[in-house]
């Protein structure tokens, strides 16, 4: 049998060795999913919320053995691994302990057309979601699709990223151990991306990708002959705008650990600021001296771990050198700063605008901080970008904050903070253009796995019955007249 081995981006030693599920296992995988998935049904509302609640429970004693294999499939700092963990726990709660509110049967309003009919609304599960997880947060961010799914009433087969298999294995383990009457319920299967493919064509209901626009775009295109739903993650490019009314202090904090938490390797990171004119050099002054405060590189103390890709560290110096060329001027670090498996920090300004490292997403421990002559110059270049997924507002008014953001295309923005949406499970999360569509977490990503199903139920025989031919035509007219006359004056 071939072996997929995790190795430690830090040292390259190996971490735990895998199978490289073909596509017969994984077809099989999702035909137990929906047996597993008959059987959750038929634990009803509060049963699936109360074994959720046990493997939640379960993961949060287990909190370091989980953290402890995260640092070790992607080198990021224990305290990191431990608070991904916790975000995980709090969006499984949620969705446990709130799947009933969202997508219970519930009444909804006839209209007088119908007022002979009982009007019901209630969501059934897809089924088997294929779920394919990234890396950089291999426990959070599968948890978004892999939690609301389970809690909607559906089973899930999940592939993690070839980099880091085993949080994905163990992840499937603690749900058996939790839940030991409900096999096959969560099912992991571990390979490189011909394994995500023949997840994609086993036949799933959905599927949950998180990853590069260039795959989701291969993904949908094989979604597209069976029509199989898709959720697709794909990435962001977020901008921060910063007013002259703004406290600075606390958008140059925002920013560099926006910025530089987790190496740079976050979907919703900042990688660009926009500053209005008057302040721009203060904010990038206050950036610099945060930056240059900070430990980078190897060592326990480090405030971030390496590139978990390899490949990476030749995308981020390749928009470093490119934003050099092309005019921009580094502030903080440089080429220099690629020092692999390690990327030290980079404060670039000047860039122009068409240069990868504002219009492509870096994925790496940089930020470009650009000045603008106002608000409106910074909404509209926050905009002119093919991706939409975050962004952040900094003005002394929340007021103006709130309108600012309300004018930004993205799927999700803070004011006065940054990522304040991640750690809310009540928000839907998600975006549009390069960075996908569908969204997880929330009521939006319960409903997400589910489809809606319309019901009426007959109260009793309605005066003029419209939907039989006994019905004399005189009383139909009359009926649609009055109709007519009442929708021509509301």
């Amino acid at each position: 049998m071939t072996v997929l081995i995790s190795r430690s981006p830090l040292t390259g030693e190996p971490v735990g060795e895998h199978p490289v599920h073909g596509p017969e296992e994984v077809r099989s995988a999702v035909d137990r999913g929906r047996a597993a998935a008959r059987a959750w049904a038929a634990c009803g509302w509060a049963g699936r919320r109360g074994r959720l609640l046990v493997w939640k429970r379960s993961l949060a004693r287990r909190m370091d053995e989980l953290a402890e294999l995260i640092v070790a499939e992607t080198g990021k700092p224990p305290a990191d691994a431990r608070a991904e963990v916790l975000l995980a726990l709090v969006h499984l709660d949620w969705a446990a302990r709130n799947a009933r509110r969202v997508l219970g049967r519930r009444r909804v309003p006839s209209g007088p057309l119908a007022c002979h009919q009982r009007a019901l609304l209630c969501y059934r599960p897809l089924g088997v979601i294929g779920v394919i997880g990234p890396w950089n947060y291999p426990l959070y961010t599968p948890m978004g699709s892999v939690g609301h799914a389970l809690a909607a009433g559906n089973a899930v087969v999940l592939k993690p990223s070839e980099l880091t298999p085993g949080v994905g294995a163990l992840l499937a383990a603690t749900l058996a151990d939790a839940v030991p009457d409900q096999p096959h319920l969560l099912q992991t299967v571990t390979g490189p991306g011909s394994t995500g493919e023949a997840l994609v064509r086993s036949g799933a209901d959905k599927i949950a990708f998180t990853g590069s626009p260039a795959t989701a775009r291969r993904v949908a295109a094989v979604c597209a002959e069976r029509l199989t739903p898709l959720l697709a993650e794909c990435g962001g490019k977020d901008a921060v705008l910063v007013d002259a009314s703004a406290d600075l202090d606390a958008a140059a904090d925002a920013t560099v650990w926006g910025a530089l938490a987790n190496a740079g390797q976050t979907c919703a990171g900042v990688e660009r600021v926009y500053a209005v004119g008057p302040v721009h050099a203060a904010l990038c002054e206050r950036i610099v001296r945060r930056v240059r405060a900070l430990r980078t590189g190897p060592g326990p103390d480090a405030a971030y771990g390496p590139l978990t890709l390899p490949a990476q560290l030749a995308t981020v110096e390749g928009h470093v050198k490119d934003a050099l060329a092309a005019g921009g001027r580094a502030l903080h670090g440089g080429p220099e700063s690629i020092a692999p498996p390690h990327a030290h920090p980079v404060v670039l300004v000047d860039v122009p605008e068409d240069s990868p490292a504002v219009r492509e997403e870096t994925f790496g421990p940089v930020v470009v901080v650009n000045a603008v002559r106002d608000l409106d110059e910074a909404v509209a270049r926050a905009n002119a970008s093919a991706y939409a997924l975050g962004a952040a507002v900094f003005t002394g008014s929340r007021r103006t904050g709130l309108a600012v953001a309300a004018r930004l295309d993205s799927g999700a923005a803070s004011v006065n903070s940054v990522l304040g949406f991640a750690a809310v499970p009540a928000l839907p999360f998600g975006g549009s253009g390069a960075s996908g569509h569908g969204r997880v977490h929330g009521a939006e990503g319960l409903r997400g796995f589910t489809a809606p199903q319309a019901l009426t139920v007959r109260r009793f025989r309605p005066p003029v019955d419209l939907t039989s031919f006994t019905t004399p035509a005189r009383r139909v007219d009359r009926a649609v007249a009055a109709g007519r006359w009442l929708h021509s004056r509301r």
